[in-house]
């Protein structure tokens, strides 16, 4: 998830700036937050339109690109700086980068009540016609005293304080979950629960101490769990086979598979041929991922309704045709419940298939054949694109 972190002041040292670079440096394994000034923002002047100026162009393509936006403001006056109050005017005049993007408010001042009275003013100001920012309510994050709070390296000092303001980014990067499910198309919308695709949280297999978006996460995760693997035998329900056979039986199977488990972090594929070849696009290093990462923004909302669907019991399984890869292919996605012997949801299983071979094959047995006239081999039952597929690098 990209964020840009916006500094509220102008001035040459900034702890507002420092508040953000921590979160940029101590949080990246759950979100990508570049730090951008203002410095070179000129005040707002109407009669000299400058909404085309480098700076404020520069503000306005970061904001335009990002998922969310973080704003760090100091307290002057019991009120927003001048210089942050000058950039929200110059991004609502001709310009409006902040409509409808999801934003969370953070500040730092000397007082003991950090920036409250800012922050106030702050979410009237974004939430003014002509600005329209989804600020995100509650979990105001308040450094007061701010010259005691950070160490030599930059760092927090109070552990409680870090461990507050990790909550306040998971509960963002959830937030902006809600907001994209919102702007959803109408039917994939299930807002009595949302879907935590960034894998922010953890279940009792996840694997902790090791950032998931790392290329060697498998190679990580192995060492640390001490996992075997070769011709180490392994007992299952119902047999007994070594790593290496699982894995051969499972590079067999004439669909791909792929395991993403109830946290929504992708665990698993069996790799049989490379990732330009398949039906759905896949790499090694996207193992570990969580789903946000193996698919494009645009389909989050599809992706969202899929497992709600699935979680929740409403259905066992849901499929969908895809067809983009031309008229000699039958491609279905089927994303199956993994389920307990109690039914609790453990994760989903997709498997991708071409079912053309399988098709002709029980014609040609059967000498039966399809009838109607012209057979229209790409359109189905369901008129649903495929927005939930793309653990890919091709969208």
């Amino acid at each position: 998830m990209k964020l840009v972190g916006i500094v509220g002041s102008n001035a040459d040292f900034s702890y507002n700036h420092q508040l953000l670079n921590y979160i940029a440096h101590n949080f990246k394994t759950l979100v990508d937050v570049e730090v951008l000034d203002i410095k070179d923002v000129p005040m707002f002047n109407q009669s000299n339109d400058q909404t085309n100026s480098a700076p404020i162009q520069y503000l306005n393509e970061k904001i335009m690109g990002a998922d969310g936006v973080i704003i760090a403001t100091p307290e002057y006056n019991h009120s927003i700086p001048s210089a942050l109050q000058s950039v929200l005017e110059w991004l609502s005049f001709k310009i409006h980068p902040l409509d409808g993007k999801p934003v969370m408010i953070v500040g730092a001042s000397y007082d003991v009540q950090g920036s409250s009275r800012s922050q106030l003013h702050l979410r009237q100001i974004l939430d003014a016609p002509g600005v329209n920012a989804v600020v995100m309510p509650g979990n105001e994050f308040l450094l007061g005293e701010v010259h005691k709070a950070f160490d030599e390296d930059g760092n927090l000092k109070d552990g409680e304080t870090a461990k507050f303001l990790e909550g306040c980014i998971k509960k963002f990067i959830r937030f902006i979950n809600v907001v994209n499910i919102i702007d959803a198309p109408e039917g994939m919308k299930d807002l009595s629960s949302t879907e935590d695709l960034y894998a922010t949280g953890s279940i009792e297999t996840t694997i902790q101490g090791i950032d998931m978006m790392a290329d060697d996460w498998l190679e990580q995760a192995a060492e640390a769990t001490g996992a075997v693997e070769g011709n180490t035998y392994v007992k299952l329900d119902r047999g007994i086979l070594t790593v290496n056979q699982l894995n051969h039986f499972l590079n067999s199977m004439p669909a791909e598979l792929t395991y993403a488990d109830s946290n929504n972090q992708f665990l698993y594929y069996n790799h049989k041929i490379e990732a330009e070849d398949m039906l759905a696009s896949r790499r090694p290093e996207q193992v570990g991922n969580p789903l946000a990462e193996c698919h494009p923004k645009q389909a989050f909302s599809g992706v969202s309704w899929v497992i709600q669907q699935l979680r929740k019991g409403k259905q066992d399984v849901v499929k969908t045709h895809v067809p983009t890869h031309g008229p000699d292919k039958f491609v279905v996605h089927n994303y199956q419940a993994i389920r307990d012997e109690e039914g609790n949801y453990l994760g989903i299983n997709e498997y991708v298939q071409d079912i053309k071979p399988i098709i002709d094959w029980y014609l040609e047995q059967t000498g039966q054949q399809l009838t109607g006239g012209d057979v229209d081999a790409v359109s189905g039952a369901t008129s649903k694109v495929d927005t939930v597929s793309g653990a890919t690098a091709k969208n």
